[in-house]
C-alpha cells in the first residue's frame, strides 16, 4: 500500500528531485511543470532560496555571490529572461550588479511550495522569455498551529523563526518571522572571504585595494529579518479578499568576488487579492490582484581598503569611499476571468505594471552627490491576454496569445531626445498539446514566441569615473537595444511503471536579439545578437522498497551566437551550464525517521564564453546528507551534513556583466568557491 502512495504522489510532483512528501496536494499544473513541494518544511539550512532551488532541481544553476541572496539560471537564462513572481506578484531588485535577485526577497521559511515552467508558455505575465518561477508562501488556516524554530550550523550560523496561524469559518491570519545570521563561510580549503580575496591577489587576479580593511576581517557574512503578515476573509461562500505583506531586512552583506558590499538591503512587498466563483455562465473564477513592491538597496566600498589603491597598510582614508544607492518600486495589477463552454476552459484578461527605477553614486561615504547611474527609468506595459485549454479524449490543447505594449523612458537629459524613450509592441503566443496515450503513458510537445524588454540598466546605465577630474559618467548602457523574442520548441514523454516513474524531455530555443555584454567596449557595451539554446533533461522516481526509494534529475544545455559580438571571436552563449545531475537516496523508516543522501554532481565547463569573462571550471561531486527524526506530535529535530568530503569547487562562471574583480582585464575574473563540509541542525516545535 505505502508503494503506490509513494509512486501517486511522485507521479503528481511531476518527478521532481525534491523529497517526497506523504500529504495530498492539489497543483493545477501541466505535464511540463515542476513543483517543489514543502520548502518551509524541508529546506531549514538556510534562508537562501536560490540555494535551495539548485539542490531540489537539476535545471536549475546557482550563481554565487555571497553567503545569501544568490542568483539562479535557467535552461541557460537568468535575470531578467525569466520570470520570477511571489504571490503572483512580480517582484525586482535594485541592484544592477544582481546582489539583490527577485528570488532573495522571500526566505524559504515563508515558502510553501514553487512551480517551475520552463519555455514560453506563460502569458499571464510580463517578459516571461525562456520560463518562469511561481513562488507560492505559506498559508493560513483555520486551526490555531503555530512552531518555533531554532537552526544552528558551522560558521556562527544562527537562524530563529516562528510562524501563528488561526481563525474562524470566515476570517484567518498569519504571522511568521525569522532572524538569521552568519559569519563568513570557508571554501573546502578553509579559506574564508577574507582569505579567498587575499588567494586571487597573490594570483593577481584581484587588486590589493580589493581587500577588507582590518577592523571588518572578521564581519559576519550578512544578518537578515523578515516579517510576514496575511489576512484572508471569505467574505461569502463564493468571495474571498486575500491581503498579505512580507517585509525583508538585510544588514552588512558581504559579497567578497564584487568591489562592493551592500549596507543594507530592504524590502516591503504589498499585496492585495480579490477572487469571486460562480458568478453565471462566463464566469466560473473572476480574479483581480494588486500589488507593489519597494526594493532598498545601498552598496559601498566603505569596508575595502581602497578600492583605487594598491597600498596594503591597512590605512583607509573615508573620503575615497564610494556609495552606489539604487531603489525599485513595482506596481502591479491584473485582471483575469475563467469561464467554460462546451470542451473549452478560456481565461482572458488584462495586465498592468509599471517599474521604477533610480541610481546614484555618493563619494566621500555617502555624503557628496557624483552623478546618477539610473536616472529615474519608468517600464510600463499594458497587456491582454487570452488562454483556451481544450479537452478532446485523449489530447489536451492548451493554447495562449498575449498583446504587450511597453514604453521605457528617462530623465537622463545627457541623452539626444530620440533616446530618452524606447517603445515596443509585441504579440506572443503558444499551443501545447498532451496525449494521454493510456494511463501510464503521456507525449506532450509544445511550440511558442514570447519576448522580453531591455531593462533600465542595459538601457540607460552610467558608471561613474573617478580616475578624471571632476568625474565622467560614461553611459554603459545601449539606448538603442531591441527586445529579445524567444521562438521554442519543447518535446517530452512521462511513463509510469509500478514502481517508478520517468519523464524526459527535450527544447530548442532560437532566440532573436539575445541582448549580449560584449567586454571589449566600455561603452554601449550591450549589444543584440541572434542566438540559439537547446538542451535535455530526465527525471525519475524509483521505489525499491517499503523504506527505500530514489529520485534523480539530470540536465545538460547548449548554446551559440549565430555571429560573435563586435571585435570578438567567440561564438558560445554565456552562463550555459554543463552537464548537472541531483540524485538522492531516501529511507523511511515508519514515518517518524526520515534519512536522505543526496549528489548533486556537474561536468567541467568545456564550452563558455571566454570573450567576456568565463573560465574553465572544474567538474565536482558533492556528497549532503539528512536525517529528520519526528517524537511525538510536537518536536522535529534535523541533523545534516552538507558537502561531506569538504571539497572545494566553483559553481557559478565569472561572465562580466556581473560588475566583479580583476586587476588586469586580461586575466581571469575572481571565482568565489562554495562552502565547505556543514553541519547543521535544526530543532522544530509545533503547536
Amino acid at each position: 500500500m505505502k508503494k503506490g502512495i509513494y509512486l501517486s504522489l511522485a507521479c503528481s510532483l511531476l518527478l521532481n528531485a525534491a523529497e517526497v512528501e506523504l500529504e495530498t496536494i492539489n497543483i493545477d499544473t501541466n505535464v511540463d511543470t515542476e513543483v517543489i513541494k514543502d520548502v518551509s518544511g524541508e529546506d531549514i539550512k538556510s534562508a537562501d532560496l536560490g540555494e535551495a532551488l539548485f539542490k531540489q532541481s537539476a535545471s536549475v544553476s546557482l550563481v554565487r555571490r555571497s553567503g545569501i541572496a544568490n542568483d539562479i539560471i535557467l535552461r541557460g537564462q537568468k535575470k531578467d529572461n525569466i520570470n520570477i513572481t511571489i504571490d503572483g506578484a512580480k517582484v525586482y531588485g535594485a541592484c544592477p550588479n544582481r546582489m539583490d535577485p527577485p528570488v532573495s526577497h522571500v526566505l524559504t521559511n515563508n515558502v510553501d511550495y514553487i512551480e517551475i515552467n520552463e519555455g514560453p508558455f506563460n502569458v499571464e505575465d510580463f517578459g516571461s522569455l525562456s520560463g518562469d518561477v511561481k513562488i507560492h508562501t505559506i498559508k493560513p488556516e483555520k486551526e490555531f498551529t503555530g512552531e518555533v524554530n531554532l537552526g544552528l550550523g558551522s560558521w556562527g550560523y544562527l537562524k530563529e523563526a516562528f510562524s501563528l496561524s488561526g481563525g474562524t469559518d470566515k476570517v484567518r491570519f498569519l504571522l511568521s518571522g525569522s532572524n538569521e545570521t552568519s559569519e563568513q563561510y570557508e571554501d573546502g580549503d578553509g579559506n574564508d572571504f577574507v582569505e579567498q580575496i587575499a588567494r586571487n591577489i597573490a594570483d593577481g587576479t584581484a587588486p590589493m585595494g580589493a581587500q577588507y580593511q582590518p577592523a571588518y576581517r572578521d564581519m559576519d557574512a550578512y544578518t537578515k529579518k523578515t516579517l510576514m503578515a496575511k489576512l484572508f476573509w471569505d467574505i461569502t461562500d463564493n468571495q474571498e479578499l486575500r491581503l498579505s505583506y512580507t517585509a525583508n531586512r538585510s544588514d552588512d552583506v558581504l559579497y567578497p568576488s564584487s568591489k562592493m558590499d551592500a549596507l543594507y538591503d530592504d524590502s516591503d512587498i504589498y499585496n492585495m487579492e480579490y477572487i469571486a466563483k460562480d458568478l453565471g455562465t462566463y464566469s466560473k473564477e473572476l480574479n483581480f490582484q494588486v500589488y507593489q513592491s519597494e526594493v532598498d538597496h545601498p552598496m559601498s566600498t566603505r569596508y575595502r581598503m581602497m578600492s583605487d589603491s594598491n597600498s596594503s597598510d591597512g590605512i583607509f582614508d573615508s573620503n575615497k569611499a564610494m556609495t552606489h544607492a539604487l531603489t525599485t518600486k513595482m506596481q502591479g495589477a491584473k485582471l483575469s476571468n475563467r469561464f467554460d463552454v462546451d470542451n473549452h476552459a478560456f481565461t482572458v484578461g488584462l495586465d498592468y505594471s509599471l517599474r521604477n527605477w533610480d541610481g546614484a553614486y555618493y563619494a566621500m561615504d555617502g555624503k557628496t552627490f557624483v552623478g546618477t547611474s539610473i536616472n529615474d527609468v519608468d517600464t510600463k506595459n499594458y497587456a491582454f491576454f487570452l488562454k483556451d485549454e481544450i479537452k478532446m479524449d485523449k489530447l489536451t490543447l492548451d493554447l495562449g496569445l498575449r498583446y504587450d505594449d511597453t514604453e521605457i523612458t528617462t530623465k537622463d537629459t545627457l541623452l539626444p531626445a530620440a533616446q530618452q524613450e524606447n517603445d515596443y509592441n509585441e504579440l506572443n503566443g503558444y499551443i501545447f498539446g498532451t496525449y494521454h496515450a493510456n494511463e501510464t503513458t503521456k507525449y506532450f510537445a509544445g511550440l511558442g514566441k514570447s519576448s522580453r524588454v531591455p531593462d533600465a540598466r542595459e538601457l540607460y546605465f552610467r558608471k561613474v569615473n573617478m580616475t578624471t577630474m571632476p568625474a565622467t559618467h560614461p553611459l554603459v548602457g545601449t539606448p538603442t537595444l531591441k527586445n529579445t523574442v524567444n521562438y521554442e520548441l519543447d518535446i517530452g514523454a512521462e511513463k509510469k511503471y509500478e514502481n517508478a516513474a520517468i519523464k524526459a524531455k527535450a527544447f530548442y530555443s532560437k532566440l532573436d536579439d539575445f541582448i549580449a555584454y560584449n567586454a571589449n567596449k566600455t561603452t554601449n557595451v550591450f549589444e543584440n545578437v541572434d542566438a540559439t539554446i537547446w538542451g535535455l533533461e530526465v527525471s525519475g522516481t524509483y521505489i525499491a522498497t517499503d523504506t527505500l526509494y530514489f529520485d534523480y534529475g539530470m540536465s545538460y544545455q547548449r548554446g551559440k551566437k549565430e555571429n560573435p559580438l563586435s571585435g570578438q571571436t567567440d561564438t558560445d552563449m554565456p552562463e550555459i551550464p554543463p552537464f548537472k545531475l541531483n540524485a538522492a537516496a531516501n529511507y523511511d523508516y515508519d514515518e517518524s525517521l526520515v534519512l536522505r543522501a543526496e549528489v548533486i554532481a556537474s561536468d567541467k565547463w568545456t564550452d563558455f564564453d571566454a570573450d567576456n569573462g568565463e573560465q574553465e571550471l572544474d567538474a565536482y561531486a558533492v556528497l549532503n546528507l539528512k536525517g529528520t527524526k519526528q517524537f511525538g506530535k510536537n518536536f522535529e529535530l534535523v541533523v545534516g551534513v552538507d558537502n561531506v568530503f569538504d571539497k572545494t569547487y566553483a559553481v557559478s562562471n565569472t561572465y562580466k556583466d556581473l560588475t566583479l574583480l580583476a586587476d588586469d582585464p586580461d586575466l581571469n575574473v575572481m571565482l568565489i568557491n562554495e562552502p565547505g563540509r556543514y553541519i547543521y541542525t535544526n530543532i522544530k516545535y509545533k503547536f
